[in-house]
């Protein structure tokens, strides 16, 4: 296996741990990807199984697909919580409970895993791209 697609394939076992790793630490508990959105998570970790096959596989056109894709989603799965955490306790009448509510959600080590491990699975794929321009370019002389 090749320098690039082993970081790939170690990107993508980081993002499907990060899936499982707490995210969220509400005033009770602490909240992983599915317990944010269970259906979403189900689509990272599925984009992670693909890449994970694509790498396994040596198909460059799916890993890459899949690198990208799951960046996307990590990128949107953090707008999304802000919005959500923003957002939760807007039913209270009073704001400067709910600013203080707010304030106790905390952001936590999880997300740390699922951005480490999309970009470690994109820069494989990035690395991969000049190595094998490089390649084609030595064999051509």
């Amino acid at each position: 296996m090749r320098l690039n697609n082993l970081l790939s394939f170690i990107g993508f076992v980081i993002l499907i741990a990060g899936t499982y790793c707490p995210i969220l630490k509400p005033i009770v508990g602490h909240w992983d990807v599915f317990d944010g959105n269970k259906p979403y998570g189900i689509v990272i970790l599925l984009v992670a199984i693909v890449g994970i096959l694509g790498t396994v596989l040596n198909q460059p056109k799916i890993t890459r697909l899949s690198a990208w894709l799951s960046l996307g989603l990590v990128i949107l799965f953090y707008i999304l919580a802000i919005l959500k955490v923003r957002m939760s306790f807007d039913f209270i009448p009073l704001h400067f409970l709910a600013k203080y509510l707010t304030s106790k959600i905390k952001f936590i080590w999880g997300w740390y895993l699922l951005f480490g491990g999309a970009v470690l699975a994109v820069l494989g794929m990035i690395f991969g791209n000049k190595a094998g321009l490089n390649t084609k370019i030595q064999s051509l002389d």
